[in-house]
């Protein structure tokens, strides 16, 4: 299941679509798993993972997991392709997370 939460997608503040909460989810709790294709090549909406081995490996994303955006104070993470939640989420948060550091690095350009 690639949500384990209810989940929408709508216009962001940040950026484009964004991903929000519909249901109040717990600090800890899996919020869902980044589901698509694997790839070598880096796109809009692909997630770059790295493996127990250190293998990196690409995922472009199919589901709503596809439209998360990056915060500096995000309230998700990732454990390989399943999302968590950092903290506390209620109805109506936009859910973040930290893109890494390249991609901070890029917007400070």
């Amino acid at each position: 299941m690639a949500n384990m939460h209810k989940l929408e997608v709508r216009g962001s503040r940040i950026h484009g679509n964004g991903v929000y909460a519909v249901e109040p989810i717990a600090k800890g709790e899996p919020i869902g798993i980044y589901e698509g294709e694997i790839t070598e090549v880096d796109d809009t909406y692909v997630l770059w993972v790295t493996d127990e081995d250190g293998r990196e490996y690409g995922i472009c994303g199919t589901t709503d997991l596809k439209f998360l955006n990056h915060s500096h104070a995000p309230n998700a993470e990732f454990d390989g392709e399943e999302l968590y939640a950092l903290a506390d989420i209620v109805p109506g948060d936009e859910i973040t997370f930290h893109y890494g550091p390249a991609f901070a690095e890029w917007l400070e350009q």
